[in-house]
Order: C-alpha cells, then structure tokens, then sequence
C-alpha cells in the first residue's frame, strides 16, 4: 500500500544511477502512483529517469541536481521540488559512496569524503525536509544503510564506508524517537552484496565467485527487491515501525 494521500510526493536521492537502488525504488513508487522528486549530483541523469516515469507511469515526476553535502544544493533542490510537486511524504536517502580503501591508507581528506556524502548528506536532506512533515503529521524516512556496518566492513567497501553507514543507523534511531510523536517514522534497510555500481563497477563473471563465496543464498542481491523493502516503508502499511534496521543480505549476516 503507498500514502494515505493518493497524491503525494517522495524524494528520492541517488536516483540518477542506472544500476543503483534509487532509480529502482523510483519505478516502484511510480507504478504506486506516487509523485517523486528525484535528486542525483547528475541532474541530467535524474530529470531522464523522471522523464521515464512520467511517460511510462504518467506519474508526476521531476528530476534536479543537487551534491546532497552542500546545504545550499540541498535547499535549492528541495525548494524547486516542493514549489513543483505535490506535498512532500516520503524521503528515500539513497545517495552514496563506497570505499575500498584500507583503513591504514586511508587519508582525513578520503574519510572526510565518505562520511560527508554518506552521513552528512542524509543528515542534510532529512532536516530539511523534515519541517513539512512534521507540519502535516506524517511522515516516512527510509535511509539506506549497509551490512558493513554490522559486519565491520563489507565484501567490497572497509572502515570509512562502515563507519557512515553506521553513523545512519545510530543517526535514524534517534530522530526515529525525537519525531515519533510528530507522526513521522524513520528506519534503515541494510543491504550487502547486490548488483550495483557502488560495488566497483558491474560484477563481471570474473569477480562474481569473490562475491558469491559469502552468501548462503548463493546468488546476489538485485535493486529491485531492495527497493521492494523501501516500497513497503514508505508506505501506509508500516506506520507502527520505527527505529529499525532492516537487513536484506542473502544471510551474510543472521540476526
């Protein structure tokens, strides 16, 4: 089920990325009707996929740029977004990078950058468009966090991307408690191998056993059913969940 309001609007961020999970999590809310604003560094990237929806979905849908680490890219993005689009509802903090940098080679200046686009942007876009969903008294967060953070690092990324990735979770469990009474929910899905460009580029036959190794399921993740999980958040139907991570790793990691 999607919004209570048939009309609505959900940002999403990183949804420029051909192989990435925001561009797959925007189809999904756009065969749900919902309008999305979708925001990529790439503004072109993001204004093509929303031209895609508008004429495959006939959805609302605009595409701008915005580097989500810049607090003015952010308000300008949003402000272009909420002056176009139906009330905001839902926010997909999709943007992201990876790292597989070694910790021991790991620079200030290369840390800095990770925790910036990872943690600091989904700080930014959540507090600014935190007022409109505080004022109409609904709201759905959904972040996309990582297995990395519980695992100590990931298949691919190491100690700067688990340590953003951690900082969304503790970062989704507290505005989850802060804003619960404001009608406005906030969880985290945890993916960790899946089939997007974060993990260095497409998973060539010559990597995909390095992969494979680590997953009981014995097959990798696709964006689509990441997506699936953030359709089922952001919609009416999960108003009671708050505070949660949820994990989608092929049993990589139980419990």
């Amino acid at each position: 089920m999607s919004s209570l309001n048939p009309h609505a609007t959900a940002i999403i961020t990183g949804a420029g990325s051909e192989r990435g999970i925001g561009r797959a999590t925007a189809r999904r809310l756009a065969a749900d009707r919902w309008s999305l604003g979708l925001i990529d560094l790439d503004g072109d990237a993001a204004e093509k996929v929303a031209a895609e929806l508008r004429r495959e979905f006939g959805v609302t849908a605009r595409g701008v740029a915005a580097d989500v680490t810049s607090v003015k890219g952010v308000e300008t993005a949003v402000d272009q977004l909420e002056s176009e689009l139906p009330a905001v509802e839902a926010l997909v903090n999709a943007a992201g990078i990876s790292s597989p940098m070694p910790f021991m080679e790991t620079t200030l200046d290369h840390w800095n950058t990770v925790m910036r686009t990872n943690a600091s942007g989904t700080f930014l876009m959540t507090q600014r468009v935190m007022p409109g969903l505080i004022e109409r008294g609904y709201g759905r967060v959904v972040s996309i966090g990582s297995t990395a953070a519980q695992n100590g690092g990931g298949t691919y990324s190491k100690s700067a991307y688990a340590a953003s990735k951690g900082a969304i979770e503790a970062f989704s469990r507290s505005i989850a408690l802060e804003l619960a009474p404001n009608g406005v929910t906030a969880n985290v899905v945890a993916p960790a191998t899946i089939d997007t460009d974060i993990m260095g580029g497409p998973i060539t036959s010559d990597r995909k056993p390095t992969f494979l190794a680590q997953l009981p399921v014995g097959r990798m993740g696709t964006t689509d059913e990441v997506a699936a999980l953030i359709e089922f958040l952001v919609g009416s139907d999960s108003g009671y969940i708050t505070g949660a991570t949820y994990n989608i790793n092929g049993g990589i990691r139980i419990g």
